[in-house]
């Protein structure tokens, strides 16, 4: 979950950039991913490793994002063409002037989760207990769960993307990322509940594909090729990942074999790729419907102005013919 917080938090610092493209080979795409190699980018490796996107005509160029990435910033600043974002970022970037706009979702449910330990059966049975949450989240997931299941503030605990302030302390709750955190918790032997916010309602896409205005009038057709061949890469990925993981883990020598057969399992099982738009549509698919009621919470958490044009955050051009069902 660190990975979205911390897009979500810096964006801002990259509002104030100049947004015109950086020189780049008509043919090359340079693509930052929103945290270390991990197997949460899979499909995108496996795109490179299988030479999809070579078949489409271009290079991609994968760099690693990480905490010390400030993306938004980059792509604004015209030293990228596509980076991985998310749906609040995005708006709230476009609400402060910067013309981003995404183009695909890889992720159809954000993996934003809570962590409990053993016992609790409904997310509202964490009410009034603590729960660890990073700052960031209050302009996410939290006023959601304020929202909808009457959590309250009094409840919040300083979170410091460490799992041992959880385990010490076995009426609370932690954030997490359904691919990560629990892997961590089960690993010190506890069997966590873990409730996944996009299966109880919570709206925005994960991951997704932004660029600039700019960048997609001078690129439209590289983008959408980038589109169909990560789409292939993934439907790959969760076939085969061998040759994705390969690649995963020569940038990220650190990444554990364990962690990323976790990652994916946890993927297939809450269908994070497949499900959703993309389980009639085709994978990396959007659609208004979601973005509506992404606004919708956005402008209801105050969050966002309600005369911000949503619409303009987004296109759905570029899927049309993208239809590579799961």
């Amino acid at each position: 979950m660190l990975r979205n917080l911390i897009i979500t938090a810096v964006f801002a610092l990259g509002c104030a950039l100049a947004t015109g493209a950086a020189a780049q080979p008509s043919t090359k795409l340079v693509f930052y991913t929103n945290w270390f190699a991990e197997a949460e980018h899979g499909g995108f490796y496996q795109a490179v490793a299988q030479g999809l996107y070579k078949k489409r005509g271009i290079y991609v160029e994968i760099k690693m994002g990480g905490p010390q990435v400030n993306g938004l910033q980059l792509l604004a600043a015209g030293q990228m063409d596509l980076f991985m974002g998310y749906d609040f970022q995005t708006l709230g970037a476009l609400e402060q002037g910067v013309p981003v706009v995404t183009v695909a979702a890889t992720f159809q449910k954000d993996p934003a989760v809570l962590i409990s330990h053993p016992g609790p059966r409904r997310i509202e049975d964490l009410k009034g207990k603590p729960v660890f949450i990073a700052p960031a989240s209050n302009t996410t997931f939290w006023p959601w769960l304020v929202a909808r299941y009457g959590f309250s503030d009094a409840q919040k605990r300083p979170y410091a993307f460490s799992v041992q302030p959880f385990l010490a302390d076995k009426t609370s709750s932690q954030q997490g990322y359904v691919t990560s955190e629990p892997y961590s918790v089960e690993k010190a032997g506890v069997k966590p509940a873990v409730f996944l916010l996009a299966d109880l309602g919570y709206p925005p896409y994960a991951q997704t594909i932004v660029t600039t205005r700019a960048v997609l009038e001078k690129k439209r057709n590289q983008i959408r090729a980038f589109i169909q061949a990560s789409a292939e890469g993934w439907k790959s990925y969760l076939a085969d990942p061998r040759p994705g993981n390969v690649l995963i883990k020569k940038d990220n020598p650190q990444m554990e074999d364990e962690l990323i057969a976790y990652g994916i399992r946890k993927m297939k099982e809450y269908a994070l790729v497949t499900g959703g738009d993309a389980a009639k549509s085709g994978l990396m698919s959007m659609s208004d419907e979601r973005w509506r009621r992404t606004h919708e919470f956005m402008v209801s958490a105050k969050l966002l102005k309600a005369a911000t044009d949503f619409r303009r955050g987004y296109t759905l051009e570029l899927l049309k013919d993208v239809k590579v069902l799961p």
